[in-house]
């Protein structure tokens, strides 16, 4: 499969990009900065182009079978996250190009109380994690108000951080998942994992979290 990897410098593209190497897929590992020497595995194609620029991004979606989109805003440049997705929506529409959005735990619901999302949740979203938690379940109605692009948006875990590759998670739905301990984790890891083996056997669902 061609994958095109949008944000693949990035704590969860870097690891996207390797695990699709691994899987012998052949990868395009777009970032908005020329990738240093060394980067990515060899035989990656490295492009860099701006998230916001559609001429720069048509060609890259529309010589892959799918892409997957990865960037996370600044600090204090959470509004743009929204608008940024929707513009590779509407690149990937117009190329046809399958679109995997790998989104924030913002939107999940939690799973004590069904009626409040998880970025109003403050036992697993402190203050300070507000605002890309708010950007993030934004960006979710981005992918739903879209009229004609093929995507499916990936919520991650509360906490999500560089760690094991377990080869293991559990798949759920609209609703953070939680282990015995009470703590919602994977590792970026195993999300890169969750992220291929949805590629390559597609669920059919358009919004879906995992968990360790």
């Amino acid at each position: 499969m061609k994958i095109a990897v949008i944000g693949a410098t990035g704590m969860v593209g870097s690891r996207v990009t390797a695990e699709a190497v691994r899987r012998d897929h052949t990868v395009t590992a777009v970032s908005r900065r020329p990738a240093a020497p060394g980067s990515f595995p060899e035989g990656v194609d490295t492009v860099a182009a701006d998230v916001t620029d559609p001429d720069a991004l048509r060609p890259l979606l529309a010589a892959a079978d799918a892409a997957v989109l990865t960037i996370r805003p600044a600090p204090g440049s959470e509004a743009t996250l929204a608008p940024a997705t929707t513009g590779v929506l509407d690149v990937a529409a117009a190329t046809g190009t399958r679109l995997l959005v790998v989104g924030g735990a913002g939107p999940l619901r939690s799973p004590d109380r069904p009626d409040l999302l998880v970025s109003d949740n403050p036992a697993y979203v402190p203050a300070q994690w507000r605002p890309i938690a708010a950007a993030s379940t934004e960006q979710l109605r981005a992918c739903e108000r879209h009229p004609g692009a093929k995507w499916t948006l990936l919520s991650p875990p509360a906490i999500l951080e560089p760690g094991e590759r377990t080869g293991t998670y559990r798949t759920g739905t609209d609703t953070l998942l939680v282990g015995s301990d009470g703590r919602s984790r994977i590792s970026a890891e195993d999300l890169a994992i969750a992220v291929l083996d949805e590629l390559e056997s597609p669920s059919g669902r358009r919004h879906l979290t995992v968990a360790h």
